[in-house]
């Protein structure tokens, strides 16, 4: 009987990081698996999401979270929070925050650790005209599908980007 050959550590690692972890990363995570699943690279490119702070780690995303983002397709039934930690910065190539307040906590989470590798997620959506993913925790549901329209579009920027830069 052969043995199983071990499958390669994926190429790229990305970690999308809001403040909770219960809306906006694991809807870009969510959002962002689909997308890497269609095109065939889930080998190639592995995701997590993570918060910068405790709130919720073990829980379950937003109920309206994960009601809007299954209107477009996207299962977020299995994901749980988890904090961010210092040593994300050492396992993911690609730590992309949802705004200016968490690309601050991260950069002073990780020091040196983030040059290069942390930014915001928008970042890879000029076109939306927008810098930040906004948090919809408060608003209504329109909120939430406005979170889908930037990490949607995001998304494709961020795919595109790592196809031209790693996966030629």
């Amino acid at each position: 009987m052969k043995t199983p050959k071990p499958s390669a550590p994926p190429k790229v690692r990305v970690l999308f990081v809001c403040m909770g972890n219960i809306c906006r990363s694991p809807t870009a995570e969510g959002v962002f698996r689909r997308l890497v699943s269609a095109a065939g690279l889930d080998t190639v490119i592995a995701t997590d999401s993570a918060g910068t702070h405790d709130y919720h780690i073990g829980e379950a995303p937003d109920p309206r979270t994960v009601a809007a983002a299954a209107t477009r397709g996207v299962d977020l039934s299995w994901r749980r929070g988890r904090q961010v930690s210092a040593a994300d910065f050492d396992r993911f190539d690609y730590v992309l925050a949802m705004d200016g307040d968490n690309f601050r906590h991260l950069a002073a989470l990780a020091g040196k650790r983030a040059e290069g590798k942390l930014s915001l997620f928008l970042d890879y959506a000029p076109e939306v005209g927008e810098r930040e993913v906004p948090d919809p925790y408060f608003g209504g549901a329109d909120g939430f599908e406005h979170v889908l329209d930037l990490v949607e579009a995001a998304s494709r920027g961020l795919l595109a980007e790592l196809r031209r830069r790693h996966l030629g």
